[in-house]
């Protein structure tokens, strides 16, 4: 049977650079806790699933509002594991309980500053093209990529691009990447393209000041120093 929407969160328990970053204490909760609350406010979903290898990640997820009702295989919860497979695997395990979703979404586990109006505006306006299969939050590069400098193994540094190295900044094309907070689609899509940018996508702009990939340390200091900026600006406490 055919339904609504659901959201499957990505959270294996491993972490190399940063321990536990999915559970971590960030601003006072568990690093997850932000991304189920936003999915949840949203009121867009049916089911809020957890796709994790560990126990501990389960427990704070379901503590939270969200469920866990499977665990992932451990050949989809090693360093390599891709994305895709990933939620393929819910999906199917959705289907085998008797239910089909129609669109699903995928949240990332270390997006603190995820929106309840962000998912809402992004189902709202992939509804609105039958022709797209996904809608990916991006945000803008803070300068432009074709000047891209890279070191070579001699030690100096070249432009990516040569051929761009006079250009002016307005006169280069703006390019985005990945925001690293949400995307979501057909349930079609998921199953037939090996990624999300593979079929038809629409853009779901985030300003720059709410996003920040989680990977390193230096990159959850500068996360917490946004956190800071967001709570000063709606008035709330400070970490």
């Amino acid at each position: 049977m055919s339904t609504g929407s659901i959201a499957i969160i990505p959270a294996r328990g491993g972490s190399k650079r940063i321990p536990r970053k999915n559970i971590r204490e960030f601003g006072g909760q568990p690093m997850i806790a932000w991304t189920i609350q936003a999915l949840l406010e949203s009121r867009v979903f049916d089911e809020v699933l957890v796709s994790t290898d560990d126990a501990e990640v389960a427990e704070i997820a379901r503590h939270y509002g969200a469920q866990s009702p499977f665990v992932r295989p451990a050949d989809l919860s090693t360093d390599h594991s891709g994305i895709t497979p990933v939620l393929r695997h819910a999906i199917t395990w959705r289907r085998e309980q008797g239910s089909s979703p129609v669109m699903v979404a995928c949240a990332y586990p270390t997006a603190p500053f995820l929106s309840a109006a962000d998912l809402r505006a992004a189902q709202a306006q992939l509804c609105a093209r039958t022709d797209a299969d996904y809608v990916l939050a991006v945000t803008s590069f803070a300068a432009p990529v074709q000047r891209a400098i890279t070191i070579g193994d001699e030690g100096f540094m070249r432009f990516f691009w040569p051929e761009f190295a006079q250009a002016r900044s307005q006169d280069t094309r703006e390019a985005f990447h990945d925001a690293g907070h949400f995307f979501m689609g057909r349930t079609e899509a998921f199953m037939k393209y090996p990624t999300t940018l593979s079929g038809k996508t629409l853009p779901f702009f985030i300003p720059r000041l709410r996003c920040q990939d989680i990977d390193t340390p230096e990159d959850w200091d500068h996360a917490l120093s946004l956190f800071d900026y967001w709570q000063f600006q709606k008035g709330g406490r400070h970490r």
